[in-house]
Protein backbone atom coordinates (compact mmCIF):
# COMPACT_ATOMS: atom_id res chain seq x y z
CA UNK A 1 0.00 0.00 0.00
CA UNK A 2 1.46 3.34 -1.05
CA UNK A 3 1.99 5.98 1.60
CA UNK A 4 0.26 9.33 1.30
CA UNK A 5 2.47 12.17 0.04
CA UNK A 6 2.50 13.84 3.46
CA UNK A 7 4.02 10.71 5.03
CA UNK A 8 6.81 10.05 2.56
CA UNK A 9 9.90 11.46 4.20
CA UNK A 10 13.34 12.19 2.91
CA UNK A 11 16.17 12.33 5.42
CA UNK A 12 16.86 15.98 6.01
CA UNK A 13 20.62 15.67 5.76
CA UNK A 14 20.47 13.78 2.45
CA UNK A 15 18.49 16.56 0.84
CA UNK A 16 20.84 19.13 2.29
CA UNK A 17 24.07 17.49 1.14
CA UNK A 18 22.83 16.69 -2.35
CA UNK A 19 22.10 20.34 -3.13
CA UNK A 20 25.03 22.02 -1.36
CA UNK A 21 27.42 23.91 -3.64
CA UNK A 22 30.35 26.19 -2.98
CA UNK A 23 27.89 29.09 -3.38
CA UNK A 24 25.92 27.78 -0.41
CA UNK A 25 29.10 27.66 1.69
CA UNK A 26 30.07 31.23 0.70
CA UNK A 27 26.58 32.52 1.52
CA UNK A 28 26.64 30.69 4.87
CA UNK A 29 30.01 32.20 5.82
CA UNK A 30 29.29 35.74 4.59
CA UNK A 31 25.94 36.01 6.39
CA UNK A 32 27.42 34.33 9.48
CA UNK A 33 30.33 36.73 9.85
CA UNK A 34 28.38 39.82 8.77
CA UNK A 35 26.03 39.42 11.72
CA UNK A 36 28.94 38.38 13.96
CA UNK A 37 30.60 41.73 13.22
CA UNK A 38 27.41 43.61 14.06
CA UNK A 39 27.21 41.78 17.39
CA UNK A 40 30.92 42.38 18.01
CA UNK A 41 30.41 46.15 18.02
CA UNK A 42 27.64 45.77 20.63
CA UNK A 43 29.89 43.62 22.80
CA UNK A 44 32.73 46.13 22.49
CA UNK A 45 30.55 48.80 24.07
CA UNK A 46 29.78 46.47 26.98
CA UNK A 47 33.45 45.61 27.47
CA UNK A 48 34.71 49.22 27.69
CA UNK A 49 32.01 50.64 29.97
CA UNK A 50 34.39 50.91 32.91
CA UNK A 51 36.87 52.94 30.86
CA UNK A 52 34.16 55.18 29.45
CA UNK A 53 32.72 55.75 32.92
CA UNK A 54 36.16 56.81 34.18
CA UNK A 55 36.60 59.20 31.27
CA UNK A 56 33.24 60.83 31.89
CA UNK A 57 33.97 61.33 35.60
CA UNK A 58 35.89 64.41 36.87
CA UNK A 59 39.62 63.95 37.19
CA UNK A 60 39.40 65.63 40.60
CA UNK A 61 38.32 62.22 41.93
CA UNK A 62 41.77 60.86 41.09
CA UNK A 63 44.60 60.94 43.61
CA UNK A 64 46.86 62.72 41.13
CA UNK A 65 44.42 65.59 40.57
CA UNK A 66 46.38 68.29 42.46
CA UNK A 67 49.31 67.78 40.06
CA UNK A 68 47.21 68.31 36.93
CA UNK A 69 47.20 71.87 35.60
CA UNK A 70 45.38 73.74 34.26
CA UNK A 71 42.36 72.52 36.17
CA UNK A 72 39.83 73.39 33.42
CA UNK A 73 41.66 71.28 30.85
CA UNK A 74 41.71 68.14 32.93
CA UNK A 75 38.05 68.47 33.87
CA UNK A 76 36.68 69.46 30.45
CA UNK A 77 35.66 65.90 29.58
CA UNK A 78 33.52 65.13 32.59
CA UNK A 79 29.79 64.68 32.12
CA UNK A 80 28.81 63.33 35.53
CA UNK A 81 29.80 64.13 39.11
CA UNK A 82 30.50 60.50 40.00
CA UNK A 83 30.94 57.03 38.51
CA UNK A 84 27.49 55.88 39.66
CA UNK A 85 25.68 58.44 37.51
CA UNK A 86 27.98 57.68 34.58
CA UNK A 87 27.18 53.97 34.88
CA UNK A 88 23.47 54.76 35.07
CA UNK A 89 23.72 56.74 31.83
CA UNK A 90 25.52 53.83 30.15
CA UNK A 91 22.60 51.60 31.16
CA UNK A 92 20.22 54.16 29.70
CA UNK A 93 22.13 53.95 26.43
CA UNK A 94 21.58 50.17 26.45
CA UNK A 95 17.84 50.67 26.81
CA UNK A 96 17.80 53.36 24.09
CA UNK A 97 19.66 51.04 21.76
CA UNK A 98 17.33 48.09 22.36
CA UNK A 99 14.16 50.13 21.79
CA UNK A 100 15.47 51.79 18.62
CA UNK A 101 16.73 48.40 17.47
CA UNK A 102 13.28 46.90 18.03
CA UNK A 103 11.54 49.68 16.09
CA UNK A 104 14.11 49.40 13.33
CA UNK A 105 13.51 45.67 12.93
CA UNK A 106 9.88 46.24 11.94
CA UNK A 107 10.96 48.77 9.31
CA UNK A 108 14.05 46.91 8.09
CA UNK A 109 12.07 43.76 7.36
CA UNK A 110 9.71 45.69 5.11
CA UNK A 111 12.60 47.49 3.39
CA UNK A 112 14.48 44.22 2.90
CA UNK A 113 11.54 42.69 1.03
CA UNK A 114 11.34 45.69 -1.31
CA UNK A 115 15.02 46.39 -2.01
CA UNK A 116 18.02 44.24 -2.76
CA UNK A 117 18.99 42.44 0.44
CA UNK A 118 22.69 42.82 -0.33
CA UNK A 119 22.39 46.61 -0.60
CA UNK A 120 20.42 46.92 2.63
CA UNK A 121 22.79 44.68 4.61
CA UNK A 122 26.00 46.31 3.38
CA UNK A 123 24.55 49.80 3.93
CA UNK A 124 23.58 48.91 7.49
CA UNK A 125 27.01 47.47 8.29
CA UNK A 126 29.03 50.36 6.84
CA UNK A 127 26.76 53.08 8.24
CA UNK A 128 26.68 51.48 11.69
CA UNK A 129 30.48 51.27 11.62
CA UNK A 130 30.70 55.02 10.95
CA UNK A 131 28.32 55.74 13.85
CA UNK A 132 30.32 53.50 16.22
CA UNK A 133 33.52 55.25 15.11
CA UNK A 134 31.95 58.66 15.74
CA UNK A 135 30.57 57.60 19.14
CA UNK A 136 33.69 56.10 20.66
CA UNK A 137 36.67 57.37 18.66
CA UNK A 138 35.93 60.69 17.00
CA UNK A 139 34.36 62.27 20.09
CA UNK A 140 37.38 61.27 22.16
CA UNK A 141 39.89 62.55 19.62
CA UNK A 142 38.03 65.88 19.41
CA UNK A 143 37.39 65.96 23.18
CA UNK A 144 33.71 66.52 22.47
CA UNK A 145 31.42 65.12 25.18
CA UNK A 146 27.67 65.62 25.11
CA UNK A 147 24.94 63.40 26.54
CA UNK A 148 22.33 64.30 23.93
CA UNK A 149 24.78 63.69 21.11
CA UNK A 150 25.60 60.25 22.51
CA UNK A 151 21.88 59.41 22.80
CA UNK A 152 21.18 60.48 19.22
CA UNK A 153 24.10 58.45 17.89
CA UNK A 154 22.96 55.35 19.75
CA UNK A 155 19.40 55.71 18.46
CA UNK A 156 20.76 55.87 14.92
CA UNK A 157 23.06 52.92 15.62
CA UNK A 158 20.13 50.80 16.81
CA UNK A 159 18.15 51.62 13.67
CA UNK A 160 21.10 50.82 11.38
CA UNK A 161 22.02 47.60 13.15
CA UNK A 162 18.43 46.41 12.81
CA UNK A 163 19.02 45.91 9.08
CA UNK A 164 21.24 42.94 9.83
CA UNK A 165 19.08 40.12 11.14
CA UNK A 166 16.08 40.30 8.75
CA UNK A 167 18.44 40.47 5.76
CA UNK A 168 20.74 37.61 6.71
CA UNK A 169 17.82 35.33 7.64
CA UNK A 170 16.10 36.16 4.33
CA UNK A 171 19.25 35.39 2.33
CA UNK A 172 19.74 32.12 4.19
CA UNK A 173 16.08 31.27 3.60
CA UNK A 174 16.58 31.79 -0.13
CA UNK A 175 19.50 29.37 -0.28
CA UNK A 176 18.53 26.67 2.22
CA UNK A 177 15.16 24.94 1.98
CA UNK A 178 13.36 23.07 4.71
CA UNK A 179 15.49 19.98 4.05
CA UNK A 180 18.02 20.38 6.87
CA UNK A 181 16.95 23.96 7.66
CA UNK A 182 16.67 23.30 11.39
CA UNK A 183 20.21 21.90 11.59
CA UNK A 184 21.76 24.50 9.26
CA UNK A 185 20.05 27.44 10.94
CA UNK A 186 20.78 26.03 14.39
CA UNK A 187 24.49 25.93 13.55
CA UNK A 188 24.39 29.25 11.71
CA UNK A 189 22.62 31.10 14.54
CA UNK A 190 25.80 30.73 16.60
CA UNK A 191 26.91 33.88 14.75
CA UNK A 192 25.71 36.08 17.65
CA UNK A 193 27.77 34.14 20.20
CA UNK A 194 30.82 34.18 17.92
CA UNK A 195 30.35 37.94 17.56
CA UNK A 196 30.33 38.34 21.35
CA UNK A 197 33.62 36.46 21.61
CA UNK A 198 35.13 38.40 18.69
CA UNK A 199 34.09 41.74 20.16
CA UNK A 200 35.61 40.87 23.52
CA UNK A 201 38.84 39.76 21.85
CA UNK A 202 39.24 42.86 19.69
CA UNK A 203 38.52 45.20 22.59
CA UNK A 204 40.90 43.45 24.97
CA UNK A 205 43.76 43.62 22.44
CA UNK A 206 43.80 47.43 22.20
CA UNK A 207 42.05 48.61 25.36
CA UNK A 208 45.39 49.37 27.02
CA UNK A 209 45.91 52.15 24.47
CA UNK A 210 42.53 53.73 25.26
CA UNK A 211 38.89 52.76 24.82
CA UNK A 212 38.66 54.85 21.64
CA UNK A 213 40.95 52.35 19.87
CA UNK A 214 38.60 49.50 20.75
CA UNK A 215 35.82 51.32 18.89
CA UNK A 216 38.21 52.16 16.05
CA UNK A 217 39.27 48.54 15.47
CA UNK A 218 35.73 47.15 15.72
CA UNK A 219 34.31 49.82 13.40
CA UNK A 220 37.09 49.30 10.86
CA UNK A 221 36.59 45.53 10.74
CA UNK A 222 32.81 45.96 10.47
CA UNK A 223 33.14 48.51 7.65
CA UNK A 224 35.46 46.18 5.76
CA UNK A 225 32.94 43.37 6.25
CA UNK A 226 30.20 45.55 4.78
CA UNK A 227 32.31 46.20 1.67
CA UNK A 228 32.97 42.46 1.25
CA UNK A 229 29.24 41.73 1.60
CA UNK A 230 28.40 44.34 -1.06
CA UNK A 231 30.73 42.80 -3.63
CA UNK A 232 30.52 39.13 -2.65
CA UNK A 233 27.07 38.19 -1.31
CA UNK A 234 24.59 36.40 -3.56
CA UNK A 235 21.05 36.87 -2.30
CA UNK A 236 19.43 34.17 -4.44
CA UNK A 237 20.43 31.00 -6.32
CA UNK A 238 19.01 32.51 -9.51
CA UNK A 239 21.86 35.04 -9.54
CA UNK A 240 24.26 32.25 -10.56
CA UNK A 241 21.82 30.25 -12.66
CA UNK A 242 20.92 27.69 -10.01
CA UNK A 243 17.31 26.49 -9.70
CA UNK A 244 15.08 28.03 -7.10
CA UNK A 245 14.33 26.16 -3.91
CA UNK A 246 12.23 23.09 -4.59
CA UNK A 247 12.65 23.09 -8.38
CA UNK A 248 15.54 20.64 -8.51
CA UNK A 249 13.86 18.31 -6.06
CA UNK A 250 10.77 18.09 -8.24
CA UNK A 251 12.78 17.47 -11.39
CA UNK A 252 14.60 14.62 -9.71
CA UNK A 253 11.33 13.22 -8.33
CA UNK A 254 12.43 13.78 -4.77
CA UNK A 255 9.67 13.69 -2.19
CA UNK A 256 8.19 17.19 -1.94
CA UNK A 257 7.47 16.94 1.76
CA UNK A 258 11.12 17.27 2.71
CA UNK A 259 11.26 20.75 1.21
CA UNK A 260 7.72 21.93 1.94
CA UNK A 261 7.50 24.94 4.27
CA UNK A 262 6.90 23.73 7.79
CA UNK A 263 4.03 26.13 8.38
CA UNK A 264 2.17 25.21 5.19
CA UNK A 265 -1.10 23.30 4.94
CA UNK A 266 -1.11 19.53 4.57
CA UNK A 267 -3.25 19.28 1.42
CA UNK A 268 -0.96 21.12 -1.02
CA UNK A 269 -0.68 19.63 -4.51
CA UNK A 270 2.43 17.54 -5.14
CA UNK A 271 3.56 19.75 -8.01
CA UNK A 272 3.75 22.89 -5.85
CA UNK A 273 7.16 24.47 -5.47
CA UNK A 274 8.94 26.79 -3.05
CA UNK A 275 9.95 29.92 -4.85
CA UNK A 276 12.94 32.13 -4.08
CA UNK A 277 12.04 35.00 -1.80
CA UNK A 278 14.46 37.38 -3.50
CA UNK A 279 14.05 36.60 -7.18
CA UNK A 280 16.22 38.49 -9.63
CA UNK A 281 13.97 38.03 -12.64
CA UNK A 282 11.99 41.25 -12.79
CA UNK A 283 9.26 39.68 -14.92
CA UNK A 284 8.47 37.11 -12.27
CA UNK A 285 9.50 39.05 -9.19
CA UNK A 286 6.70 38.84 -6.60
CA UNK A 287 5.12 41.79 -4.89
CA UNK A 288 6.27 42.43 -1.34
CA UNK A 289 3.78 41.58 1.37
CA UNK A 290 2.41 44.31 3.64
CA UNK A 291 3.17 44.62 7.34
CA UNK A 292 -0.35 43.78 8.52
CA UNK A 293 -0.61 40.98 5.98
CA UNK A 294 2.55 39.49 7.45
CA UNK A 295 1.13 39.78 10.96
CA UNK A 296 -1.96 37.86 9.83
CA UNK A 297 0.06 34.91 8.53
CA UNK A 298 -0.54 31.72 10.56
CA UNK A 299 1.77 31.48 13.57
CA UNK A 300 3.43 34.90 13.22
CA UNK A 301 1.69 36.63 16.14
CA UNK A 302 1.96 33.61 18.43
CA UNK A 303 5.65 33.09 17.78
CA UNK A 304 6.31 36.84 18.09
CA UNK A 305 4.70 36.99 21.54
CA UNK A 306 6.48 33.81 22.58
CA UNK A 307 9.82 35.22 21.42
CA UNK A 308 9.21 38.44 23.36
CA UNK A 309 9.14 36.37 26.56
CA UNK A 310 12.00 34.07 25.60
CA UNK A 311 14.34 36.81 24.32
CA UNK A 312 13.75 38.68 27.57
CA UNK A 313 15.22 35.72 29.45
CA UNK A 314 18.00 35.10 26.93
CA UNK A 315 19.16 38.73 26.80
CA UNK A 316 18.93 39.06 30.57
CA UNK A 317 21.52 36.32 30.82
CA UNK A 318 23.61 38.15 28.21
CA UNK A 319 23.55 41.47 30.08
CA UNK A 320 23.36 40.36 33.72
CA UNK A 321 25.12 36.99 34.05
CA UNK A 322 28.66 38.31 34.71
CA UNK A 323 27.28 40.86 37.18
CA UNK A 324 25.23 38.13 38.92
CA UNK A 325 28.26 35.87 39.30
CA UNK A 326 30.36 38.69 40.78
CA UNK A 327 27.59 40.05 42.96
CA UNK A 328 26.19 36.76 44.23
CA UNK A 329 29.36 34.68 44.64
CA UNK A 330 31.98 37.40 45.05
CA UNK A 331 34.05 36.16 42.10
CA UNK A 332 36.40 38.49 40.25
CA UNK A 333 34.96 40.30 37.25
CA UNK A 334 37.42 38.71 34.81
CA UNK A 335 36.61 35.22 36.13
CA UNK A 336 32.88 35.89 35.87
CA UNK A 337 33.28 37.09 32.26
CA UNK A 338 35.15 33.93 31.29
CA UNK A 339 32.69 31.65 33.08
CA UNK A 340 29.67 33.28 31.41
CA UNK A 341 30.86 31.99 28.02
CA UNK A 342 29.48 28.55 28.93
CA UNK A 343 25.95 29.88 28.55
CA UNK A 344 26.69 30.75 24.91
CA UNK A 345 28.34 27.36 24.38
CA UNK A 346 25.21 25.62 25.63
CA UNK A 347 23.04 27.76 23.35
CA UNK A 348 25.13 26.91 20.28
CA UNK A 349 24.94 23.16 20.97
CA UNK A 350 21.24 23.37 21.87
CA UNK A 351 20.27 25.25 18.73
CA UNK A 352 22.12 22.78 16.49
CA UNK A 353 20.85 19.58 18.12
CA UNK A 354 17.27 20.77 18.55
CA UNK A 355 17.21 22.04 14.98
CA UNK A 356 18.36 18.63 13.75
CA UNK A 357 15.66 16.86 15.78
CA UNK A 358 13.01 19.21 14.37
CA UNK A 359 14.24 18.36 10.85
CA UNK A 360 13.75 14.66 11.52
CA UNK A 361 10.25 15.20 12.94
CA UNK A 362 9.50 17.97 10.41
CA UNK A 363 7.79 19.76 13.30
CA UNK A 364 9.28 22.60 15.37
CA UNK A 365 6.75 23.37 18.12
CA UNK A 366 6.92 20.00 19.99
CA UNK A 367 10.73 20.24 20.12
CA UNK A 368 10.46 23.77 21.53
CA UNK A 369 7.91 22.65 24.11
CA UNK A 370 10.10 19.84 25.45
CA UNK A 371 13.17 22.07 25.58
CA UNK A 372 11.33 24.88 27.37
CA UNK A 373 9.90 22.47 29.94
CA UNK A 374 13.44 21.36 30.74
CA UNK A 375 14.46 25.04 30.77
CA UNK A 376 12.06 25.68 33.67
CA UNK A 377 13.78 22.93 35.66
CA UNK A 378 17.27 24.12 34.74
CA UNK A 379 16.44 27.70 35.78
CA UNK A 380 15.20 26.46 39.13
CA UNK A 381 18.35 24.39 39.54
CA UNK A 382 20.69 27.20 38.50
CA UNK A 383 19.11 29.58 40.98
CA UNK A 384 20.33 27.20 43.69
CA UNK A 385 23.79 26.56 42.27
CA UNK A 386 26.47 26.24 44.97
CA UNK A 387 29.55 28.46 45.18
CA UNK A 388 31.52 26.17 42.88
CA UNK A 389 32.79 27.27 39.48
CA UNK A 390 32.79 23.81 37.81
CA UNK A 391 29.26 22.99 39.01
CA UNK A 392 28.04 26.48 38.09
CA UNK A 393 29.56 26.17 34.60
CA UNK A 394 27.86 22.82 33.99
CA UNK A 395 24.42 23.99 35.12
CA UNK A 396 24.92 27.23 33.18
CA UNK A 397 25.69 25.31 29.97
CA UNK A 398 22.61 23.13 30.50
CA UNK A 399 20.49 26.25 31.03
CA UNK A 400 21.92 27.78 27.84
CA UNK A 401 21.16 24.55 25.99
CA UNK A 402 17.46 24.64 26.87
CA UNK A 403 16.97 28.44 26.61
CA UNK A 404 19.46 29.57 23.99
CA UNK A 405 18.59 26.66 21.70
CA UNK A 406 14.87 27.51 21.36
CA UNK A 407 15.70 31.22 21.13
CA UNK A 408 18.04 30.59 18.19
CA UNK A 409 15.48 28.33 16.51
CA UNK A 410 12.62 30.84 16.73
CA UNK A 411 14.71 33.75 15.48
CA UNK A 412 16.16 31.86 12.51
CA UNK A 413 14.68 28.55 11.29
CA UNK A 414 11.10 29.18 12.44
CA UNK A 415 11.16 32.75 11.09
CA UNK A 416 12.23 31.31 7.73
CA UNK A 417 9.41 28.76 7.91
CA UNK A 418 6.85 31.45 8.71
CA UNK A 419 7.99 33.59 5.80
CA UNK A 420 7.80 30.73 3.28
CA UNK A 421 4.31 29.45 3.92
CA UNK A 422 2.11 28.07 1.17
CA UNK A 423 -0.22 31.08 1.41
CA UNK A 424 2.54 33.48 0.28
CA UNK A 425 4.93 31.45 -1.85
CA UNK A 426 5.21 32.36 -5.49
CA UNK A 427 3.10 35.49 -5.16
CA UNK A 428 4.68 37.71 -2.54
CA UNK A 429 7.84 38.37 -0.53
CA UNK A 430 7.47 37.93 3.21
CA UNK A 431 10.59 36.44 4.74
CA UNK A 432 12.42 39.62 5.80
CA UNK A 433 9.18 41.26 6.94
CA UNK A 434 8.19 38.27 9.07
CA UNK A 435 11.70 38.01 10.53
CA UNK A 436 11.58 41.70 11.44
CA UNK A 437 8.22 41.27 13.15
CA UNK A 438 9.32 38.25 15.20
CA UNK A 439 12.71 39.66 16.21
CA UNK A 440 11.35 43.19 16.68
CA UNK A 441 8.70 41.97 19.12
CA UNK A 442 11.36 39.93 20.88
CA UNK A 443 13.63 42.97 21.18
CA UNK A 444 10.83 45.01 22.76
CA UNK A 445 10.43 42.26 25.35
CA UNK A 446 14.19 42.23 25.92
CA UNK A 447 14.32 46.01 26.35
CA UNK A 448 11.50 46.01 28.92
CA UNK A 449 13.04 43.02 30.65
CA UNK A 450 16.34 44.75 31.39
CA UNK A 451 14.52 47.39 33.44
CA UNK A 452 12.35 44.79 35.21
CA UNK A 453 15.34 42.62 36.10
CA UNK A 454 17.15 45.55 37.75
CA UNK A 455 13.96 46.56 39.57
CA UNK A 456 13.24 43.04 40.86
CA UNK A 457 16.85 42.45 41.87
CA UNK A 458 17.08 45.70 43.79
CA UNK A 459 13.83 45.21 45.72
CA UNK A 460 13.42 41.44 46.05
CA UNK A 461 16.77 39.80 45.35
CA UNK A 462 18.20 37.42 42.76
CA UNK A 463 15.96 34.48 43.66
CA UNK A 464 12.91 36.43 42.55
CA UNK A 465 14.69 37.31 39.32
CA UNK A 466 14.92 33.61 38.55
CA UNK A 467 11.25 33.16 39.45
CA UNK A 468 10.55 35.92 36.93
CA UNK A 469 12.58 34.02 34.31
CA UNK A 470 10.59 30.86 35.03
CA UNK A 471 7.34 32.81 34.59
CA UNK A 472 8.49 34.20 31.22
CA UNK A 473 9.65 30.77 30.03
CA UNK A 474 6.29 29.27 30.99
CA UNK A 475 4.55 32.12 29.13
CA UNK A 476 6.54 31.19 26.04
CA UNK A 477 5.08 27.68 26.17
CA UNK A 478 1.60 29.11 26.74
CA UNK A 479 1.73 31.35 23.66
CA UNK A 480 2.73 28.54 21.29
CA UNK A 481 0.48 25.93 22.93
CA UNK A 482 -2.08 26.00 20.05
CA UNK A 483 0.73 25.24 17.60
CA UNK A 484 2.08 22.52 19.89
CA UNK A 485 -1.31 20.81 20.08
CA UNK A 486 -1.84 21.04 16.32
CA UNK A 487 1.58 19.63 15.41
CA UNK A 488 1.36 16.80 17.95
CA UNK A 489 -2.01 15.83 16.45
CA UNK A 490 -0.43 15.83 12.99
CA UNK A 491 2.41 13.61 14.21
CA UNK A 492 -0.05 11.13 15.75
CA UNK A 493 -2.18 11.18 12.60
CA UNK A 494 0.84 10.49 10.39
CA UNK A 495 1.91 7.68 12.69
CA UNK A 496 -1.52 6.02 12.41
CA UNK A 497 -1.46 6.32 8.62
CA UNK A 498 2.00 4.77 8.44
CA UNK A 499 0.84 1.86 10.58
CA UNK A 500 -2.14 1.34 8.23
CA UNK A 501 0.14 1.57 5.21
CA UNK A 502 2.31 -1.25 6.55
Amino acid sequence: MAMPGSLRRQPANRGLVSHCTHHHIVVFLLTFFSYSLLHASRKTFSNVKVSISSQWTPFCLNSTAPELRPYELWNSSHLFPNAEEATLFLGTLDTIFLFSYAVGLFVSGIVGDRLNLRWVLSFGMCSSALVVFSFGTLTEWLHFYNKWFYCCLWVVNGLLQSTGWPCVVAVMGNWFGKAGRGFVFGLWSACASVGNILGAFLASCVLKYGYEYAFLVTASVQFAGGVIVFFGLLTSPKEVGLPELGADEDEASVEEDANRPLMGSDDVDDDDRNYSIQATDNDNQPKAIGFFQACCLPGVVLYSLAYACLKLVNYSFFFWLPFYLSNNFGWKEAEADQLSIWYDVGGIIGGTIQGLISDVLQKRAPVLAVSLLFAVGSLFGYSRSPNSKPINAVIMAITGFFIGGPSNMISSAISADLGRQDVVKGSSEALATVTGIVDGTGSIGAAVGQYLVSLIQENLGWMWVFYFFILMTSSTILFISPLIVREIRLLLHERRLRMLAE
